[in-house]
């Protein structure tokens, strides 16, 4: 009976405590919210009445407001104050933004000692606040010390004007000198920064007036600009601006700029001739194109990263194991540990029977959890290697993290749909946790049901795992069966959803894709139209049970179109269908070949998360089990009785809605240039 007792008195406690809770969040949301909108309309009187009403109802998040008033006063606030605000609330996500703008004060000032004195506090990463770092060092210390901001420089990015006045002083101390100065010229034109390749050719001793139209000229029309000479190869200038119009060629045309090049190579300089070699072979080796294995051997040390990878990437679709080493050994530390590269490095010490380095290399990885991990599992047949630690965490440990304040902050910016604010709070709150620590935060937020938090929380565990925490089967009342409906993969329907959505129904993506399974409106119709979906219209792509059929039955469309290869089909899905058949090669590719060597790194890296999630999800939900490796299978050889666009599939015509004909069918990848898409 004492036992009952305590149990409802404890209940009655909660219950008043919840109740206050609610009370206290009625009291104080809707003043949270219009401070906020006070803040957006830039209104500080009305902001300040809010966080005043805020701070004396001792409301939770009651010191955003004062930091949004902060950054509108900041001009005028007294510097002190504003540290004295940072130093009370340094654990709050937005404390070292409000840092950084304190910086930027303080060096408009011409505040120095002051700036030299905060910024060692500053974690963030401000190309502003680093150039008046930069300032800063020269003007109280050193001007030796301006070397260190030679980084700064050799960047093909649109920096802030502060920065300028850097790199003034860089200049006239000799700092930067005319290499420097054409070494990001060519940076800037390799990233179509035409704009910011003009302004840099301005800083060399040897400007010329008819420069910027000379750069216009030759970005309207390269093979004309050429073929006429309309650049002349006696200065820097003229040898790099030609090598400019030579690279705009080789990205639609790679035999052309090679011929073009060849009746001009006498003009350029040995380093010249290699670097455009690289770039030949980088814009050759993502069309897949035979040559670019070759033209990669004449590239030198010119190579960066992007083309160094594209470089290892070109010799595997060739299987020349020589060649993956070679461009691998090519990397530096950093690009060589990550987990692609040992993966392959491991294949071709094994393709040259180096058995004992390879499985060291497999055994390693093999401990690791992602796409290359699972792939060096599937290289260690008979090799003993140590089984993951699995945990679950205890009511205990999850009540901790909930009792944290910065949690809670997390707990009521979701409740208010602040979801950055939320996610900001979380990423400070999580930093520098273990692994246990991790799994107690990711089951604290799938309790909430924000699976993405919860999700991409535990992804962060290096020894100790959950993987029903890393990979949740939610909605699968409704997965399942349209799985079963379609008769496709629920491994793979999982491994899609979990990519797209992390299972927030809600989620919405830039580019206009929603649901679960992230479908685009118009596809969304066209399928409804194609499945006989009476009575179809846009708001129901947000309601689950239709995201998740529509989605399935795109799915099964695009396996069907790629004859039943899931790595395909998944390519299908993000990228179009027309782009995931013109990866394929001339002879047959493993599949961890074909999705290594997609074009768009994006749908690169769709491809294998997907792929890696659909084999984790076939053992959590007791389906066929097999090997990544099985499961990634042989893509045929191009040419292969594959069905085209058009023809039937189950006795149904199919009538792929003409702007999406070369696109994905769901969202399609971002950050896709202009020469990618030309492809």
């Amino acid at each position: 009976m004492k036992h009952f007792l305590i149990i409802g008195q404890l209940l009655t406690f909660i219950s008043l405590t919840s109740l206050t809770t609610s009370i206290q969040a009625a009291n104080g949301d809707a003043e949270f919210l219009r401070a906020r909108q006070a803040f957006d309309n830039k209104n500080a009187i009305l902001l300040s009445d809010y966080s005043q009403q805020l701070q004396y109802q001792n409301y939770l998040l009651a010191p955003y407001t004062q930091y949004w008033l902060m950054l509108l006063n900041l001009k005028e606030a007294d510097n002190q104050t504003v540290i004295d605000f940072i130093n009370e609330t340094s654990d709050y996500p937005f404390a070292d933004k409000l840092r950084g703008e304190l910086l930027k004060k303080l060096a408009k000032e011409g505040n120095w000692q002051a700036f030299v004195s905060e910024y060692p506090n500053y974690k963030q990463e401000d190309a502003a606040v680093a150039c008046y770092a930069a300032e800063a060092n020269a003007i109280t210390g050193d001007t030796a010390l301006l070397a260190a901001a030679k980084g700064l420089w050799l960047q093909a990015l649109e920096q802030p004007s502060n920065c300028e006045s850097l790199y003034d002083r860089m200049q006239a101390a000799k700092v930067l000198n005319e290499e420097d100065i054409w070494a990001r010229f060519r940076l800037s034109l390799a990233e179509n920064r035409t704009s910011l390749a003009k302004s840099i050719a301005k800083r060399s001793q040897f400007y010329d007036a008819n420069y910027a139209r000379l750069i216009d000229k030759t970005l309207a029309n390269p093979a004309i600009a050429l073929v006429n000479n309309t650049v002349s190869f006696n200065t820097q200038f003229g040898r790099e601006l030609n090598l400019f119009a030579l690279i705009r060629l080789s990205k639609t045309n790679s035999q052309q700029a090679f011929n073009t090049f060849k009746n001009l190579e006498p003009n350029f300089l040995q380093e010249e001739k290699a670097y455009f070699y690289g770039q030949l072979a980088y814009a050759a080796a993502k069309r897949h194109e035979p040559q670019a294995l070759q033209w990669f051997k004449l590239s030198g040390n010119t190579l960066n990263k992007e083309t160094l990878a594209w470089y290892a990437r070109a010799a595997l679709r060739e299987k020349n194991w020589l060649e993956v080493m070679a461009a691998i050994n090519k990397m530096d530390e950093i690009q060589s540990q990550e987990g692609a590269w040992r993966y392959w490095k491991a294949r071709a010490l094994k393709s040259q029977q180096q058995v004992n380095e390879a499985n060291s290399l497999f055994a390693k990885l093999s401990t690791e959890r992602h796409f290359y991990g699972w792939l060096a599992q599937d290289e260690l047949d008979g090799f003993m290697t140590s089984a993951p630690i699995s945990y679950k965490v205890s009511n205990g440990e999850v009540q901790e993290i909930a009792n944290t304040p910065a949690f809670a902050r997390a707990d009521a910016l979701q409740r208010l749909d602040l979801k950055w604010e939320a996610k900001a709070e979380w990423a400070q709150a999580t930093k520098g946790f273990d692994d246990k620590q991790l799994l107690a935060a990711a089951e604290f937020a799938s309790r909430k049901h924000w699976h993405d938090i919860a999700i991409s929380t535990a992804d962060k565990t290096t020894q100790t795992h959950d993987f029903g925490l890393r990979y949740p089967t939610p909605y699968r009342d409704l997965i399942r069966p349209a799985a079963e409906d379609q008769g496709i993969d629920e491994s793979w329907v999982y491994g899609i959803t979990r990519q797209e959505s992390r299972f927030m129904h809600y989620a919405k993506s830039g580019v206009g894709a929603s649901g679960l399974m992230q479908l685009m409106p118009a596809t969304a119709k066209w399928i409804a139209k194609r499945a006989g979906v009476i009575n179809y219209h846009n708001g129901m792509i947000k309601e689950l049970g239709t995201n998740v059929a529509l989605g399935t039955y795109y799915l099964r469309y695009t396996l069907e179109l790629m004859n039943d290869q899931a790595v395909m089909a998944t390519a299908a899905y993000n990228a179009g269908p027309s782009r995931a058949k013109k990866w394929m090669a001339n002879v047959p590719l493993e599949g961890a070949i074909y999705a290594e060597t997609i074009p768009f790194n994006e749908t690169r890296s769709y491809v294998q998360k997907v792929m890696a999630n659909a084999h984790i999800y076939a053992h959590r939900l007791g389906l066929k089990s097999q090997s990544l490796k099985q499961r990634l299978g042989i893509i045929p050889a191009n040419g292969s009785s594959y069905i085209a666009d058009g023809e039937r599939i189950n006795s149904q015509k199919i009538v792929v809605p003409s702007q999406e004909n070369e696109t994905s069918l769901t969202a399609q990848p971002t950050a896709i240039s202009p020469s990618e898409l030309a492809q």
